[in-house]
């Protein structure tokens, strides 16, 4: 059996044998790939270091082995805060009023590239199958290439990809498409981000769509399609019905007073539309004042990238806004919005997940979100929450029966918010139902089944 190898921008710090409901999504989505296959995973450490790479930290963990690099300032200021974070990240997410683009950031996000191939390549086997993801090494398999790797490489990624005409805006897009052009296999979250690189290889690369996913451009012909990513909906039911009886889950049910609980879980982020949500919760206590003093928003925000000045901006905003609301609407026993900049691991919220009857997952553009998944899962079949989740999420597209809204429509995502506080028991019932055996049948294993598949399958079907 060939050797998998999982290249990420981090190599996340995991190395137990059991969840402990702490791992990140991208963690939960390969480790047991790499269990079953003898696998090795490699990335940065997440450390800065002034010194010069003599090569991969190595570590094993049973079957497993950690290969990690350091990074100097510079490279992490252009490859990750700059080029990644800056301008693919802004663009990706349709924010081009964000991007800030520069030849010196794109150089280091090139060497960075190029550094990890350098490390990586006296790693690798003849027979081993290589999983490159997201947007932060979209280079990597031209650079592997480069250095005579010739294994099967594969890419995902996990957040949009843009239209033709939005990806026009990156100055660099025909060098960025050409290498992503390297890889045997490329795979995205939906079939919209599928058709959206589908035009662009047409349009722009003068390339052709061959059959059965294959498509052909640059030199190259490798094979593209559609891998919706889910999570492991029987692990997220079952830390849900434990948390119930959790320290942490019956300490929030008692700080409610008997009100109703809506959630809203997200990195802090601007691509979340965190305040066009608030902004909807203002808009449903103006409207319906039945509803103050019955109904709480508990989001959490854990703060990410807090050296980007986008990042600081947009947290003074939420923090404007929360207590904007709180100071207009709040009583002295009743708190509209609780505002928590930390984060909780997975059993936890789970257990806050299920407590909720309302769960809110209205992102102005985002790959997949498995947030929204994860609220469904969580449910108490007998009691279910709605989830309002937002049409530009690439989980609307599997979770059909949730309440889809237009984030940018402050009013209508109000109503919806209304409509779910309202809706009745078996409407719920049905709804949740419809939702979660799409979650089951699509779970995470059966996203790295997909994928692995196609790309074991790509030589014989090339």
């Amino acid at each position: 059996m060939s050797r998998l190898v999982v290249v990420s921008n981090r190599v996340a710090p995991v190395k137990r044998q059991r969840s402990s409901g702490g791992e990140g999504g991208l963690a939960v989505a390969v480790l047991e790939s790499l269990r079953d296959n003898d696998g090795l995973w490699f990335g940065w450490s997440g450390q800065v270091s002034e010194r010069d790479c003599d090569g991969p930290d190595i570590c094993e963990f049973g079957n497993l082995t950690y290969a990690m690099v350091d990074l100097k300032q510079q490279d992490f200021d252009e490859y990750y805060n700059g080029f990644a974070n800056r301008m693919l990240w802004p663009l990706f997410h349709y924010r081009l009023d964000l991007t800030d683009y520069s030849r010196r950031s794109m150089a280091g996000y090139s060497r960075v590239n190029a550094l990890f191939a350098e490390n990586l390549t006296p790693l690798l086997r003849g027979d081993d199958m290589i999983w490159v993801h997201d947007y932060h090494l979209i280079p990597m398999a031209e650079q592997l290439r480069q250095r005579g790797c010739d294994q099967r490489i594969g890419f995902f990624l996990h957040i949009p990809w843009p239209s033709h005409q939005v990806l026009l805006a990156l100055p660099n897009h025909r060098q960025l498409v050409k290498a992503l052009c390297a890889y045997d296999l490329v795979g995205f979250q939906t079939e919209e981000d599928l058709h959206a690189f589908c035009e662009y290889i047409e349009r722009e690369a003068g390339g052709s769509l061959l059959s059965d996913g294959y498509v052909k451009a640059f030199g190259r012909t490798f094979r593209v399609g559609a891998f919706p990513i889910s999570i492991d909906g029987e692990s997220v039911a079952g830390f849900a019905e434990e948390a119930v009886r959790s320290h942490q889950t019956k300490r929030l049910v008692r700080s409610l007073n008997g009100r109703t609980l809506m959630i809203g879980v997200d990195r802090l982020d601007y691509s979340k539309g965190l305040s066009e949500r608030f902004a909807a919760y203002e808009y449903l206590l103006q409207a319906y004042p039945a509803r103050r003093g019955k109904v709480t928003l508990l989001q959490i925000s854990p703060k990410s990238r807090s050296d980007v000045p986008e990042y600081v901006e947009m947290s003074r905003e939420l923090e404007a806004m929360t207590g904007h609301i709180n100071a207009r609407y709040a009583e002295f026993d009743w708190t509209p919005i609780r505002y928590l900049n930390k984060g909780f691991n997975r059993r936890v919220l789970s257990g806050f997940f299920r407590a909720s009857r309302v769960g809110l997952v209205t992102p102005l553009r985002d790959g997949m979100n498995l947030v929204a998944k994860e609220y469904v899962a969580a449910q108490d079949p007998e009691d279910p929450g709605v989830l309002v989740l937002s049409r530009f999420a690439g989980a609307a597209y599997e979770l059909k029966d949730a309440l889809l809204v237009n984030p940018y429509d402050i009013e209508s995502c109000g109503e919806a918010i209304q409509a779910a506080l309202t809706m009745p028991l078996e409407e719920r019932r049905g709804r949740w139902r419809t939702m979660n055996d799409q979650i089951f049948s699509n779970d995470i294993a059966a996203w790295r089944r997909a994928y692995m598949g196609a790309l074991t399958a790509f030589r014989k079907a090339a």
